[in-house]
């Protein structure tokens, strides 16, 4: 355990000294610089505990706050997003929460809203830029981007060069062998049904997801994650008990770049980014440019490109000649919601988590149900990143937020599905 001491010890003694590096548009390679470019970023380091205005501004510059891949558009193959006929306006939307009525304007400013659009038929029925965003304002994604890789796995999947979910992680990663993962198939690492001990708080310090923050400003920060995440405890039997793990995401993006020979984004670029016909390019952060990417967060992109890629997941996989990246059944395989402990509740008795979607088919009464849950799912990131996808209706929803804390209260959180509701019924037209 020594190696992983000292690796953490590093990672947290250099940051103080390289965090406030800021990459600009030509040093990353982006040929269409986005805005707003603020001049003062935050400390990337302290990134759990800004306030609400560095949020803003950090999270619109994460991609100049560490190194990073980019994936670039087909600029010839752009998916267009007309707008619907009656767009969404303030007075349509109304919902009920705890017994006291809101609107649209309501909800923007209750979930700290930075970004939100709204598609319907592959139309935008609402497109809300706040904090001084706009269309070209690249934005991380937090977990969102877990959804991403997820659903690159399908491709490598169907593109043969994943050959089964089940295969043990150590097919890709042999460097695992003899460690608490050696065990553990994709399935189970895709489903953070690992058994590997891994602390996600946000609010401790000293937990694995912080200690990963502060890697993530180190000089070498692969090595520096690699080595935590490798030296990691068994605490169950792989595939009993669901546990989040920012960590095991990690690994899920080595599985990929391991079994696809290309990093992260270079593989989004190729076989989603151009053939779906996203408009302008996005930065995957990198642990080494073009080489190794951050599979369990690091996206940025656009409100709209964000909106194009729930479409493809919406559409099943189909990019722009009709050809289907994933697997058949895949999106219903993805949204399977797993059965071990922790993952079934009272609240969710279906499970909550697939392959790195959430579910929102909650008890039947429960204000986290949403319009047709049965078939809706959500890419969730902390701090009020999410992405909706209701298949039936045919809706897309792409949020951007601000919270206060990384998780939500219990308020927030119900006034998401509510929201999502009444919008659904308004575009459906439904009473």
């Amino acid at each position: 355990m020594k190696t992983v001491k000292m690796s953490l010890l590093f990672g947290s003694v250099l940051a103080s000294s390289i965090a406030c590096a800021e990459y600009s548009c030509q040093q990353l390679g982006l040929k269409d610089c986005p805005t707003p470019m603020d001049t003062k970023l935050p400390d990337p380091h302290d990134m759990l505990t800004w306030n609400q205005e560095q949020r803003v501004i950090g999270f619109r510059n994460t991609f100049r706050s560490y190194d990073g891949s980019i994936f670039h558009p087909d600029k010839k193959n752009v998916l267009a997003l007309p707008k619907l006929k009656d767009t969404i306006k303030n007075k349509d939307i109304h919902y009920t929460v705890d017994g006291k009525n809101f609107n649209l304007n309501d909800y923007l400013k209750n979930q700290s809203v930075a970004g939100l659009i709204i598609l319907k038929d592959g139309k935008i029925a609402y497109e809300y830029y706040g904090r001084g965003n706009n269309a070209t304002t690249l934005w991380t994604s937090r977990s969102v981007a877990k959804s991403i890789v997820a659903t690159l796995i399908g491709v490598a999947v169907q593109q043969g060069k994943i050959h089964s979910l089940d295969d043990p992680i150590i097919q890709y990663l042999p460097d695992l062998k003899g460690t608490a993962w050696e065990r553990v198939s994709l399935k189970q690492l895709i489903q953070h049904t690992s058994g590997v001990e891994w602390n996600e708080n946000y609010k401790d310090p000293n937990s694995d997801f912080a200690k990963m923050t502060y890697c993530e400003v180190a000089k070498d920060p692969d090595t520096c994650v690699y080595e935590n995440v490798k030296h990691l405890k068994a605490k169950y039997e792989p595939g009993t008990v669901w546990s989040y793990s920012t960590g095991g995401a990690y690994l899920v993006g080595k599985v990929l770049e391991a079994a696809t020979h290309e990093n992260i984004a270079k593989y989004l670029e190729k076989n989603i980014w151009k053939r779906v016909g996203m408009e302008r390019e996005g930065v995957w952060q990198s642990y080494e440019r073009n080489k190794v990417d951050m599979g369990g967060h690091g996206f940025n992109a656009t409100l709209r490109d964000y909106a194009r890629f729930g479409q493809f997941i919406l559409n099943e996989g189909r990019v722009s000649n009709g050809e289907k990246m994933l697997p058949e059944g895949w999106t219903m395989q993805a949204t399977q919601w797993n059965q071990a402990k922790g993952s079934i509740s009272d609240s969710y008795p279906k499970g909550i988590y697939g392959f790195q979607w959430w579910n929102s088919h909650a008890k039947k009464g429960s204000p986290l149900t949403t319009q047709h849950a049965d078939t809706t799912f959500w890419g969730l990131g902390i701090f009020g990143q999410m992405l909706g996808i209701n298949p039936k209706d045919k809706i897309v929803m792409m949020q951007w937020s601000t919270w206060e804390t990384a998780m939500p209260s219990a308020q927030l959180d119900n006034e998401k599905s509510l929201f999502f509701n009444a919008v659904t019924k308004h575009l459906t037209h439904e009473k």
